[in-house]
This record gives C-alpha cells, sequence and structure tokens, in this order.
C-alpha cells in the first residue's frame, strides 16, 4: 500500500503527475469511454493512465450525449442529475437537503390557518358562534342589544373573515402546488439518476463478462498448446 502512494503517473489528458491511487488505468475503462477518450486526446490510449477528476468528466460528457440523442435539448434538471452522477454525489441526498429548509413563520401559518378553516371543528365553532349572536342579540339584550338585528355589526365582521380568509387559503393552496411541483420533480431526478445508474451497471457487466470471456479463451488456447505439446513424439 505505501509503494503505491509513493509511486506516480502521468494523466493521459492533463498531462500531470498523480498518486496511482489517483489515477485509473485506461485499459479497465469501458469500450465506450474508451473510444470518447481516444477521440479527444488523438493519440493511443494503450496503457495510458486517466485522473479522477476528467474520468468523471468524461462519464458525464457521455451520459450527456446519450441524452441528448434520446431526448434532445436538456433541461436544468436533467444537468443536475448528471453533475451529481459524474461527481458521484447521491442525488436523494441533495434533494432531502433542499427540502428539510426551514419555512418561515408566514407560510407556517397560512398552512395552519386553511387546515384549521378547512375542518368540522370551524364549521361547529363558526356555526355555535354566529347562534349565540343572534340569541344574545334578540333574546337576552333586548333594549341594550349591541347589534340588533338584522345584525348589521355580524355581517361586517362575517365580511372581514371571509375577505381575510380567502386570500390566506390561496397561499396555502398556491404553497401545495408548489409542494406538488417539488415532489414531481425530485421523483424524476431520482428516477433520471437510476436509471443512468442501472445503464452504467449494464454496461460494467456487459465490459466485464466481455474481458472474462477473452481470459477464458486464452486460458483454453493455453491448455490446447499443452495438450498438443505433450502429444508432440519426442525427437530421437
Amino acid at each position: 500500500m505505501s509503494s503505491l502512494n509513493h509511486r506516480t503517473n502521468t494523466c493521459c489528458v492533463c498531462e500531470k503527475s498523480f498518486p496511482l491511487r489517483r489515477l485509473h488505468a485506461v485499459a479497465q475503462l469501458r469500450p465506450a469511454l474508451q473510444d470518447m477518450l481516444e477521440k479527444q486526446i488523438k493519440q493511443p490510449i494503450a496503457d495510458q493512465y486517466i485522473c479522477e477528476d476528467h474520468l468523471s468528466a468524461l462519464r458525464r460528457h457521455q451520459v450527456e450525449t446519450l441524452l441528448e440523442e434520446e431526448r434532445g435539448e436538456l433541461s436544468a434538471l436533467d444537468r443536475k442529475v448528471l453533475d451529481d452522477f459524474a461527481s458521484n454525489v447521491s442525488t436523494v441526498k441533495t434533494l432531502n437537503e433542499a427540502t428539510n429548509q426551514k419555512e418561515d413563520f408566514g407560510n407556517r401559518a397560512a398552512d395552519a390557518v386553511a387546515a384549521f378553516g378547512g375542518s368540522w371543528t370551524f364549521i361547529l365553532m363558526f356555526c355555535a358562534i354566529l347562534v349565540c349572536w343572534m340569541a344574545v342579540n334578540s333574546l337576552f339584550l333586548l333594549q341594550r342589544a349591541f347589534d340588533p338585528y338584522p345584525y348589521i355589526l355580524l355581517n361586517l365582521v362575517l365580511s372581514c373573515i371571509a375577505a381575510l380568509q380567502a386570500p390566506i387559503i390561496m397561499m396555502s393552496q398556491k404553497r401545495q402546488e408548489e409542494k406538488d411541483r417539488q415532489r414531481a420533480e425530485n421523483d424524476y431526478m431520482i428516477n433520471l439518476r437510476a436509471e443512468l445508474e442501472i445503464r452504467q451497471l449494464h454496461e460494467k457487466l456487459d465490459h466485464q463478462m466481455a474481458r472474462q470471456w477473452e481470459r477464458l479463451a486464452e486460458i483454453q488456447q493455453i491448455q490446447i498448446d499443452l495438450l498438443e505439446s505433450g502429444k508432440r513424439p519426442a525427437k530421437s
């Protein structure tokens, strides 16, 4: 392990020297990445190494090219997922950090008012207050009623409550629509990241299977050569 930390080599893209632990052998990359790298540096890539930063950029360019061929112009969400994918950052963790941001007092108050105003508790309490108001002013305070029939003050209070409650509920509905839109975008980004990860996994498996078949073919050829050499008669 210590020898790997001291041994260095050069990146074929930036031509800078790095420790071997920060380099990747080009021969171990997938064929698609090797083709893109060969077109980029325009020189043979056998026995070459590439650093982690340029390998991440190469992978991002490959995935971006594939998505552009399938979907056309990429959106801001697509590019954000590509950035996370290239830098090997969890998209779910990034979305959770953005979602868990604290809301201000006004938004929380609007949600609370909308939730209470749309409940049976509010309806029953409001009906009880109306009945008590009319009963007090019509039955108990006949001569000194502060709001006699036709209850003008009550109508004014109801109008003020409706005028204030309507925009607050609209604010809450607007925020709920924003949450639904954000949730849909998050689902899209997570699904896209999962698709990219599955594609990369399939490519790695195909590449490993191809290399295993090549090694098996080489081993089989060596065995055949050994068997043939063993059958040859010895020279007198």
